[in-house]
């Protein structure tokens, strides 16, 4: 069988037309699907430390979530020993009838000021300066130490004790107190 010239460019023709298409088929069709596969591939590596990061707060709010009746037990209780009302109401008429319980019959309170508790959202803390003309000392302590035990949301911030000539058995006081109260 001979082959004719005609048949021949034909014959190279269809060659180098297979050719071409070979060639469109991985340079123009698959070679922009393999670049998007690795891109994916990619995409999908660089979710992973976030998928990670997204599953360890989910266990962490779970947690939190088992953990809330216990953690707001104290703030439920901190809620009930605050009385009703504004403060400047209850506190003065509480500290003077508790310092007449212990033995000291004068007892003036004044608020000194007032500023929000970063730890407890929903409280805030009121300084308040209690002056005590005349106490003796062993009454004195007594009272503090009582003070201390029967009011757990108050704090003794600062103490001035100063004792007159006059009257050696009496001091003046003055303590400076924090008061936790609600929002």
């Amino acid at each position: 069988m001979k082959l004719g010239k005609e048949e021949i460019q034909k014959i190279v023709l269809g060659g180098l037309l297979l050719l071409g298409v070979v060639y469109s088929y991985f340079d123009l069709l698959l070679g922009p699907l393999m670049k998007h596969a690795e891109q994916t591939q990619q995409g999908i590596g660089a979710l992973g430390p976030e998928i990670a990061n997204a599953k360890a707060q989910m266990a962490k709010t779970k947690q939190m979530e088992l953990d809330s009746p216990q953690q707001t037990l104290p703030m439920r209780q901190a809620l009930a020993m605050i009385p009703e009302g504004s403060p400047v109401a209850w506190f003065p008429t509480r500290t003077a009838d508790f310092f007449k319980k212990q033995g000291v019959d004068k007892a003036a309170t004044r608020m000194t000021g007032e500023s929000s508790d970063k730890d407890l959202p929903g409280f805030r803390k009121i300084t308040w300066g209690v002056d005590l003309p005349k106490v003796e000392y062993v009454t004195f302590a007594q009272a503090i130490a009582a003070l201390e035990n029967e009011e757990p949301l108050l704090e003794i911030s600062a103490m001035q004790i100063d004792a007159s000539r006059d009257d050696v058995e009496m001091q003046h006081v003055f303590l400076t107190v924090n008061n936790l109260v609600k929002q």
